[in-house]
């Protein structure tokens, strides 16, 4: 099969699938769209983690740290990813093809549309930047991609190409924009920060964007959702920390539907955020990553950690949730709450974008609405970014030479500490085209060079023996 997840849902009785026939039943399809796959493994991979003494190591943890294909293809693993996103893409395109023919308010079945486009351009845009080079411009058009499914699947298996890098974004910048025209936050009244709604929708074009090197267009999609104050989807890491009763409920406050940071929440089915398991920062990593900033002072991002083995520490970033396969079971599956979208990430985005067209002063000024909440004043020492305070931190001299390196620099380590075990610093070490060196038990090291092609995550071996795509070149 091509598709395993695609397989699955084909594989039911057409009886006892959901008969579309209002736009109820086709909303309601669509809380499957997003896919219940992480995409944290990928923090295994990165510069995130050392070796970790003294926690569980399946399989598919010592592989990822030694940036060896994965073999397995339960939760975490790429398989499990391509083939749950897949699986979720599918749910899209049943919906796109019966939405425009539904009897209904016009306005209703619009943004019913637009969900199901945005969560098909979602999908591709995950899987593409895990099993595919990062966007180049010069190369995407020769650059092999994924493939891009837009029709629900009516044979039981059915063969697929994989289109180009270039292919492929433009099919997402398609269903992105269309998505972005009709969506409609009115239907989303209850449950919007579980839904793509208009925020979420600009800060995944904020990111496209990005990563296709259009800071154009990034910077107008940011700026739409930022608007006059970008403070207001910062995150306020001291009052979350003065308001919690324990770490449980920091927690709890931290993934708020009602924090305004938060764009987009997404159940995910992983065993990740378990701090007995895998590989984490060293104690060492984690104070050398959180403590070194411009000013000297406390970044109140490091604290509350879990103590992860031997030697590891765990950022409290996930609620501990867990599904009982019945009732009566104590048999199920660890799941989390996973922020797809921050606005943290859109304000990164901008101050980067600022940066890339030699507007430094204004990139500066995002980078301080960030600062403010997250570094803890020291007396008369408060984190007030400059250009000189950069320049000094970095030993750049007087010279403004190098004050768009050093900056991109500074919201390089930001996204670092902002993002850590969420996943996104895999898709920067591609971005960046940046080396990474694990450590191993013994003392020995391994080198990820900036261009290896292990970067590119291996198709699943279902999708080359049985699908006959075309596995990544190793």
């Amino acid at each position: 099969m091509a598709f395993a997840g695609c397989g699955d849902y084909l594989e039911e009785n057409p009886d006892n699938r959901v008969e579309l026939n209002n736009v109820t039943k086709a909303a309601q399809l669509l809380t499957n769209a997003y896919s219940s796959a992480s995409y944290s493994f990928t923090e295994w991979m990165s510069d995130n983690v050392a070796f970790t003494f003294g926690t569980t190591k399946l399989v598919e943890h010592n592989q990822a740290f030694n940036w060896q294909d994965f073999t397995g293809i339960n939760q975490d693993t790429p398989s499990n990813f391509w083939t749950s996103t897949y699986d979720a893409i599918a749910h899209s395109n049943e919906v796109l093809a019966v939405i425009d023919n539904l009897p209904g308010d016009q306005a209703r079945k619009d943004a019913v549309k637009a969900e199901a486009l945005l969560t098909r351009a979602y999908g591709h845009f995950m899987l593409v930047n895990l099993f595919a080079k990062h966007f180049n411009r010069q190369t995407a058009d020769d650059d092999l991609g994924i493939p891009y499914v837009k029709e629900p699947e009516t044979e039981f298996i059915k063969k697929y190409t994989r289109l180009n890098v270039e292919d492929v974004y433009d099919e997402i910048e398609d269903d992105l924009l269309e998505g972005l025209n009709l969506v409609d936050d009115s239907y989303y009244a209850n449950s919007g920060k579980y839904h793509f709604t208009r925020n979420a929708a600009l800060a995944f074009a904020s990111r496209f964007y990005l990563f296709k090197a259009d800071y154009t267009n990034c910077l107008k999609y940011s700026n739409e959702l930022l608007g006059a104050d970008p403070s207001i989807y910062v995150k306020d890491i001291p009052a979350l920390l003065q308001q919690r009763i324990n770490t449980e409920d920091y927690i709890r406050l931290y993934h708020s539907p009602n924090d305004n940071s938060n764009l987009l929440l997404i159940r995910q089915v992983s065993n990740f955020h378990l701090p007995n398991l895998g590989h984490w920062p060293s104690r060492d990593l984690y104070s050398e990553i959180y403590e070194s900033n411009p000013w000297g002072l406390t970044d109140e991002r490091q604290d509350p950690a879990w103590v992860a083995g031997e030697n590891g520490l765990s950022a409290t970033k996930f609620e501990f949730l867990f599904e009982r396969s019945s009732l009566t079971s104590n048999v199920g599956l660890n799941y989390t709450i996973a922020l797809a979208f921050r606005g943290e990430e859109v304000l990164l985005n901008r101050a980067e974008c600022y940066v890339n067209q030699n507007r430094v002063s204004q990139a500066i000024a995002d980078l301080q609405y960030l600062a403010t909440k997250r570094y803890r004043p020291n007396g008369t020492t408060v984190p007030t970014l400059t250009i000189q305070r950069l320049r000094q931190y970095y030993g750049a001299g007087s010279s403004s030479s190098f004050d768009r390196a050093i900056t991109l620099e500074y919201i390089y380590s930001e996204r670092t500490k902002e993002f850590m075990h969420e996943g996104l610093k895999w898709f920067d070490l591609k971005r960046f085209k940046i080396p990474v060196t694990h450590v191993l038990q013994d003392g020995s090291t391994i080198t990820l060079e900036e261009d290896d092609e292990r970067k590119v995550l291996q198709i699943p071996q279902a999708a080359i023996d049985i699908g006959g795509l075309k596995p990544n070149p190793r």
